[in-house]
């Protein structure tokens, strides 16, 4: 269903059909769609030229007589065969020391720019495959000599063309992250705007879509977009269009939907009370998709990438669940089904992926820190129990399992009590044992809160050989955790060792 198929890093070699090529390209794509998840990755689009055969697209085959000074020369006075010699252009150029020769030789880009700017329709495409080329170099000096032809390409974009508007868009997001020069060239000459009417005009045509998205993302990662470029784009409408876009099509597939979802994540987590975000229904829209997404997961439904999908949403979620208001919570998540699609997605991407587990986790976390409704949801859905089946996991997913349960025991007396008969506080006692220190604490926080609130619970607990657990850290555990442990032993427990002992004394 992916269109990434499309879209490549690495030149294939000869040897393999064309459909191996495209499928290898595809995993490169996948590969840093990936890497993104756990880091803001500027990444580089190489658009496939589909009419070429097999040994076109090898990069190992030298230049040879098709050199940069040689075509230059005949693009210059050839009539009838400037296409050609701009296609045989366009191949010589994906060798990065053709690329450097070419913006060092004498009115190489006027040249170019003259072609890209002309009436012939077949040269103005193959003219945008060289720029397309260049802007794709690892070299960072070649983005700031193509600007000469960054005036025509935004132009080019509100074209009817979706081959050549795509060229374009990538070309434009591939030179974005290479020089300071070149994004504020850029948005002098309008990207945003531009960006925005294109999304607009072309909202039915996907292709068009992710194309405009990547090229926004790659705008959203620059150090300084949070004073230049984010406020711009959120007094635009590109926000609303994101989020319109955030659903997957079913026939185009969910490279759109990841590429929006990316774009939000940026302006979210670069925002401080994300405002204007909340108010077009980002935090309601999103949440939803996680939902469905989770039902998904659910019913066993793991299309290839669906988790690139909800990674971005759960850091959406998660950032503006932040920075939403308390009192406004309840407006923006009306769907009580997202606890439980949120631990679904724990379950499912557990083993397989532990960082999307820790990630899923986290947005928990804040769901549960000032709702009191979402915290009951947890304990009426029964999912209490899933959750502290996840405390001797390890990489960050335990100590955020304890923040959740804190908390559900924070809320209200009674919830400890529920706690207590879904078997947290035996899974206390095995986390005390533990040689992460953050977790102790964490457990001992919990077993104040929850031995304050009842007699009940802290009967059970000494019942349960809770206070030689104590004793132990009360003698040989780190300051934090001694001062802790001594506060609920002399406070609070040790009378109700004497209460059961007495209790347990047999009859005369």
């Amino acid at each position: 269903m992916w269109r990434l198929n499309k879209v490549r890093h690495k030149a294939g070699r000869p040897g393999g059909s064309l459909e191996e090529l495209r499928l290898k390209r595809r995993e490169n794509e996948r590969a840093l769609r990936q890497a993104r998840r756990d880091r803001q990755l500027v990444s580089k689009r190489l658009l496939l030229n589909e009419d070429e055969e097999q040994l076109d697209v090898s990069m190992d085959t030298a230049p040879g007589g098709h050199d940069i000074v040689s075509l230059l020369h005949k693009l210059q006075h050839s009539g009838t065969d400037k296409e050609a010699h701009l296609k045989a252009l366009s191949k010589v150029l994906r060798d990065p020391s053709a690329q450097l020769t070419f913006i060092k030789h004498e009115n190489s880009m006027h040249l170019l720019v003259g072609l890209l700017t002309g009436s012939n329709a077949q040269c103005r495409l193959q003219a945008v495959r060289c720029l397309h080329e260049l802007s794709h170099s690892s070299h960072t000096n070649v983005a700031p000599a193509c600007l000469p032809a960054t005036p025509y390409l935004l132009t080019y974009l509100s074209g009817p063309s979706t081959k050549f508007t795509e060229l374009c868009l990538y070309t434009l997001g591939n030179m974005c992250p290479d020089s300071d020069v070149v994004r504020e060239k850029l948005l002098a000459q309008g990207i945003v705007p531009a960006l925005t009417s294109c999304i607009e005009n072309q909202r039915h045509n996907l292709a068009v879509v992710e194309a405009a998205a990547f090229t926004l993302s790659q705008l959203l990662q620059a150090r300084d977009a949070p004073e230049k470029i984010i406020p711009m784009v959120l007094k635009s409408t590109l926000p609303s269009h994101l989020l319109s876009v955030l659903t997957p099509d079913p026939q185009f597939g969910l490279a759109p939907a990841i590429e929006c979802a990316w774009c939000l994540h940026y302006l979210i987590c670069s925002t401080e009370d994300n405002k204007e975000l909340l108010a077009q229904g980002a935090l309601s829209q999103c949440s939803s998709l996680l939902v469905s997404l989770g039902g998904a997961v659910t019913e066993g439904n793991k299309e290839d990438g669906l988790e690139l999908l909800i990674w971005p949403l759960l850091r959406c979620v998660g950032n503006l669940l932040s920075s939403c208001p308390v009192e406004d919570l309840n407006a923006h998540l009306s769907d009580a089904h997202l606890p439980a699609s949120l631990c679904a997605l724990v379950q499912a991407y557990l083993h397989t992926l532990p960082a999307l587990a820790r990630e899923t986790v986290w947005v928990l976390n804040n769901l549960t820190a000032h709702s009191t409704e979402f915290c009951s949801a947890l304990l009426t859905l029964n999912l209490v129990p899933g959750l502290i089946q996840l405390l001797p996991f390890s990489q960050g997913i335990n100590t955020m399992i304890l923040r959740i349960l804190a908390n559900i025991a924070h809320k209200k007396k009674e919830f400890c009590v529920k706690l207590m008969q879904l078997g947290l506080l035996s899974a206390l006692c095995a986390t005390l044992k533990m040689a992460d220190q953050e977790m102790v604490i964490r457990s001992l926080d919990i077993l104040f809160m929850m031995t304050v609130s009842s007699p009940v619970v802290a009967e059970e607990f000494v019942r349960q050989g809770g206070l030689s657990l104590l004793e132990v850290l009360q003698y040989n555990g780190a300051a934090e955790m001694r001062q802790r442990s001594t506060y609920l032993l002399e406070k609070h427990l040790l009378s109700y060792q004497q209460h059961i002992t007495v209790d347990n004394v047999p009859d005369p």
